[in-house]
């Protein structure tokens, strides 16, 4: 694996998911970079840890949660070795019991399938159903990694962009929490 610069000039063999995340980059002026696995999906933060040594970037755990009556969905960005704990950011995002949204709906939402979940995913949530919420040390990073919308790929790019071009691109105002892991 090495670190390369922008979209791959070979689309060949990309997923249209793949492609349309990278192309939506380039359309804000993003300046990012890749790291390709396509032998090896990271589909979990354990995978993801070569990634961010070559992105030398933190990898966000990209979280998809709903609430009890599966009517409110929201995408969870936090740092990797955070500990997560449902009540603390149901307190804080003041709604009833959260817990994971099943792939179903992450399909239908956000176009995304378990393990490669991530912020570029609400690009695809034209009805905004999906709220983001994003922990406050993700946004004091310099750097943001994330999946472009395959796991068999890892991106990085700045938290500048992430707030300036990205998010509000997405027509997005996320809700900043303060994650501890404790109850």
């Amino acid at each position: 694996m090495e670190l390369r610069h922008g979209a791959p000039a070979d689309l060949t063999g990309r997923s249209e998911r793949e492609i349309r995340a990278y192309a939506f980059l380039d359309g804000l002026g993003v300046d990012y970079d890749r790291v390709d696995h396509p032998d090896a999906p990271a589909d979990t933060m354990e995978g993801c840890a070569a990634d961010e040594k070559i992105l030398d970037a933190p990898i966000c755990k990209n979280l998809f949660l709903c609430n009890r009556q599966k009517t409110e969905f929201f995408l969870l960005l936090m740092p990797g070795d955070k500990p997560f704990k449902t009540k603390e950011l149901s307190r804080q995002l003041g709604t009833s019991r959260l817990s994971f949204a099943d792939g179903e709906a992450m399909e239908r939402l956000l176009d995304l399938h378990p393990g490669s979940v991530s912020v570029l995913g609400l690009m695809n949530d034209r009805e905004r159903r999906v709220k983001l919420a994003v922990d406050r040390d993700v946004l004091a990073e310099e750097r943001f990694g994330c999946h472009p919308c395959e796991n068999t790929s890892s991106i990085r790019f700045s938290v500048k962009d992430l707030t300036e071009k990205v998010l509000p691109a997405l027509g997005v105002l996320p809700a900043v929490v303060t994650l501890t892991g404790e109850e």
